[in-house]
């Protein structure tokens, strides 16, 4: 008996070593897509639920990602090949067409459709009206970039007049923003979350209104490629926009303390029940896109809107920036 135990034992563990031998092949074997986002935000929760629901492996892929802390940076590591793909307002591939570029970005699937940002006070004002912006400072971002751009529409929109009825700051990076208004610097700031949650809980800030309500709809932010890309390796867009259709699948069709524990990995800093919190706040302000598709009505109001801050000389045609058939080709073959 004890040597056929033995032999038993022996058969087992070889198996053991084989099965993790095989599983680490399929992981070898899994190819890398290297994407920088704008931001780190739970504002783009389907993004992070394709991340940690294993999504992108089931297509084959191994998302290595990076914070690129702004637009211009994620377009520049586009263009410059340190990465894949870009996940970012489409207004910087409408800058880089108009250069005359010929390997330009092309954006394939949009994930948020509203601004995601919000006004914070340094007291809360829970009646608080856009006029009482009149004669402060308001620190709002990169001048150029979609969130700035927004900010000044709205404000626009109510009757005020940048640079006169009110001041809209540009000098201050995209990432230090929180920490500048913390340091004392403007009267209100305009913030993605979770930054501006923390500053809540920690008293240091209070949100006010959501830019993104006010906005309307934009494909504020989208994901990208080159266009050299596009024509060498379209399997692998093609399997990048499998996996956020499905993570925009999830997120449809799971709760908020579901999707929180979800994307917990991905902030882990941030309490459950914050997260829940911010979950609630984007879906009621319907934030994300339930389909991809990049329409060309969304990308002509962005246009009206960078226009309107005088960054827009020459419209891009949405036939080059844009292309639906990666999109369309995931809602054809991903069923709910």
């Amino acid at each position: 008996m004890s040597k056929v135990f033995k032999i038993i034992s022996i058969f087992l563990v070889l198996t053991l070593f084989m099965t993790l031998g095989l599983t680490g092949c399929k992981k070898d074997e899994l190819k890398k897509v290297r994407l920088i986002e704008v931001t780190h935000s739970l504002f783009y929760t389907p993004q992070y639920v394709a991340i940690t629901q294993g999504f992108f492996e089931e297509e084959g892929l191994k998302v290595e990602l990076t914070d690129g802390k702004g637009a211009d940076k994620c377009m520049a590591a586009l263009l410059s090949g340190e990465a894949d793909i870009a996940f970012m307002g489409p207004e910087a591939s409408v800058y880089v067409y108009n250069q005359g570029r010929g390997d330009y970005a092309i954006n394939f699937a949009q994930l948020t459709q509203r601004d995601g940002s919000f006004l914070v006070a340094r007291e809360p004002d829970p009646d608080f009206t856009f006029d009482k912006l009149k004669g402060k400072e308001v620190l709002g971002g990169r001048k150029g970039g979609m969130p700035f751009m927004t900010l000044e529409y709205v404000v626009k929109k109510h009757g005020l007049t940048p640079g006169e009825d009110v001041n809209l700051r540009t000098d201050i990076q995209f990432d230090v923003l929180a920490g500048a208004f913390v340091g004392g610097e403007g009267d209100y700031v305009s913030l993605f979350e979770p930054v501006a949650a923390t500053l809540e809980k920690e008293g240091k800030g209070y949100v006010v209104a959501s830019i993104g309500k006010e906005g309307g709809y934009i494909p504020y932010t989208c994901y990208s490629t080159t266009k050299s890309i596009i024509e060498e390796d379209p399997e692998l867009v093609q399997k990048f926009t499998n996996a956020i259709y499905k993570g925009m699948l999830w997120v449809q069709n799971h709760s908020s303390e579901e999707i929180a524990e979800a994307v917990k990995p991905q902030f882990p800093d941030t309490d459950d029940e914050v997260l829940i919190a911010l979950i609630d706040r984007y879906r009621e302000q319907d934030s994300w896109k339930p389909d991809l598709i990049i329409t060309e009505e969304g990308l002509n109001h962005m246009m009206d809107i960078m226009e309107l801050a005088g960054e827009l000389e020459q419209r891009a045609d949405y036939e080059k920036i844009v292309t639906t058939k990666f999109a369309e080709k995931a809602m054809e073959s991903i069923k709910k």
